[in-house]
């Protein structure tokens, strides 16, 4: 088996488990995974927000916020679990199109 075959195996079998990222905290009712904070729920955790961070988050809106489509937040687990699937193969689509084009970017560069 190529190396690439069982790259995108191990890349398919994460996209998978990404739902296990909402389940586990909702199980273990441990609220959001580690990182995954809002600057209110900083202010909550730590007594503040980071002067840096306050600055940013008005910045940069996520195209999916919270990793789901609109109104399937309210529909249950299993609609967040095939959104946060969603969300995986979306992202790495956008990320593997990118490394593409670049490398023919440089490939074309080396060519001359």
């Amino acid at each position: 088996m190529k190396i690439t075959t069982k790259l995108w195996i191990g890349i398919g079998i994460l996209i998978i488990l990404s739902p296990l990222g909402l389940i586990i905290p909702e199980y273990f009712k441990s609220g959001n995974a580690w990182g995954e904070w809002s600057s209110n729920e900083l202010q909550k955790l730590i007594g503040y927000v980071p002067k840096g961070l306050k600055e940013l988050s008005s910045l940069w809106n996520a195209p999916m916020s919270e990793y789901t489509i609109k109104g399937w937040g309210e529909k249950g687990p299993k609609h967040l679990s095939f959104t946060y699937i969603i969300s995986a193969i979306t992202g790495i689509l956008i990320i593997t199109s990118v490394i593409f084009i670049i490398g023919k970017l440089l490939v074309k560069k080396g060519n001359k």
